[in-house]
């Protein structure tokens, strides 16, 4: 009984009875009260888990929260997540523009914002003695740059309000009882709680325990991903960036998807916050075309057509003797220009002077509106998100509980709820988290 708090009431099942029904468990019930205490349980130990423990714990000092982790080390994503750093919201604080920025979910999530947003998350930070810094896109990060200090954090505050945590502490089945919930750790221990809050992020594990417990699981699937595309040339230029450029993705039979901001070209494709927006927008849409479609890129979306021709005209007057590979006239990186020039078929010898209306005209279209086929997805190191999860309809979303099961609640990920890259994942697990917290801490 290690780790175990003193009250918490903890039964053990033989292997033979395990998974045949509540009424088959024998409980042990440590301490004296019980009934009177809100028993709590939290599975998940991502930022929506920790957040939704704390606060429950925080509004309801009297409740005997325990969180439950499967992986030896909690908050895995909190500690990768920005390169290191912790992209921990955005600088949006308005509700109606903030939801603007979640593919999915961000009609649910107006009214929760009204409650608790992004200057909310700063400011709870703030009263931790943890202060968040903006930057020029609006992502937010702690002033340290390091995501050990929300890790660290969000760890104090846990011990602070007294939340158990129980690591590693696997999740194998749950149960809804006649007064309650029954759940089933790997080991063979079974927790018996009041309420209980999934907070799994988008593991198959969590949907299974959701769809047990009577909601239906919109099928996850990928979303933040980077676009492949088999151009040795483009891959040759991994590096360049360019910002902004506008890029429309085409999927057959689909309507067209836009969306403005930097690219940047790796060495498998492309990606930057214009590739993984669209991604994200046109997750589902990607899924079923099997990632097969066509990206059209506008490079200078400050210029128009005519512009960038009369642009290039003005390069053939001024400049007839030179290269038209060693000249760019257009506000574009030189080793981006080389590839379109190329593209396009002309030699790097060619002259300003020997420059073709047609070959005019292919550069101007190239550089408006140059095409790519994608053949397949990459990945975003930064990110892992997908689309998916419990569907929205099934959830109260001023309480975060569940309207199939009374007593269960939801937050983060495992909700049918992505954002773009920016912070914005992590401020729907804060939002939801927190509501569900201080719902569960009230619901006696």
């Amino acid at each position: 009984m290690a780790g175990v708090k003193a009250g918490w009431q903890i039964a053990i099942a033989l292997p033979s009875t395990l998974g045949r029904g509540c009424d088959k468990i024998k409980a042990a019930n440590f301490g004296r009260g019980m009934a009177e205490r809100l028993r709590v349980i939290v599975v998940g130990g991502g930022a929506a888990g920790f957040f939704g423990a704390i606060a429950c714990a925080e509004a309801n000092p009297h409740a005997h929260v325990t969180l439950l982790e499967a992986a030896v080390k909690p908050l895995s994503k909190v500690r990768i997540s920005g390169g290191g750093r912790c992209n921990v919201t955005h600088h949006c604080f308005e509700p109606a523009r903030l939801v603007q920025h979640y593919p999915r979910g961000g009609k649910a999530l107006r009214g929760a914002f009204t409650r608790f947003q992004p200057q909310d998350t700063v400011a709870w930070y703030k009263r931790r003695g943890v202060r968040l810094k903006t930057e020029a896109d609006g992502r937010m990060f702690p002033m340290t740059d390091d995501s050990a200090t929300i890790v660290d954090c969000l760890m104090r505050e846990t011990r602070r309000v007294g939340v158990t945590l129980r690591l590693p502490a696997a999740v194998t089945q749950v149960e809804k009882t006649s007064t309650g919930f029954a759940v089933t750790l790997k080991s063979g221990a079974q927790l018996l709680g009041d309420r209980l809050l999934l907070a799994t992020g988008s593991s198959s594990q969590g949907h299974r325990l959701a769809a047990k417990l009577g909601h239906t699981i919109v099928p996850p699937v990928p979303s933040l991903f980077t676009f492949n595309v088999r151009d040795k040339a483009l891959q040759a230029l991994a590096g360049v960036a360019v910002d902004p450029v506008e890029a429309k993705l085409l999927i057959p039979e689909a309507k067209p998807l836009t969306q403005t901001g930097p690219l940047l070209v790796t060495h498998w494709g492309l990606s930057g916050p214009a590739v993984l927006k669209l991604s994200a927008w046109g997750a589902r849409l990607l899924h079923d075309a099997n990632y097969q479609a066509t990206l059209q890129v506008n490079w200078l979306p400050s210029m128009t057509g005519e512009q960038i021709r009369q642009t290039l005209l003005a390069a053939k007057q001024a400049v007839p003797k030179r290269a038209i590979a060693n000249y760019g006239p257009l506000d574009l990186p030189k080793r981006l220009w080389r590839y379109w020039v190329q593209q396009v078929g002309l030699d790097e010898t060619v002259t300003w002077a020997n420059l073709s209306k047609k070959a005019l005209n292919q550069l101007v279209v190239a550089i408006s509106r140059g095409t790519f086929t994608i053949q397949g997805k990459g990945v975003f190191k930064e990110e892992f998100v997908t689309c998916g999860g419990v569907k929205l309809s099934e959830v109260d979303f001023k309480t975060l509980e569940s309207r199939r099961c009374p007593g269960l609640y939801f937050a983060g990920e495992v909700l049918d709820i992505d954002g773009v890259t920016g912070g914005f994942n992590f401020q729907s697990a804060w939002t939801t988290g927190w509501l569900a917290g201080q719902a569960i801490a009230a619901s006696q």
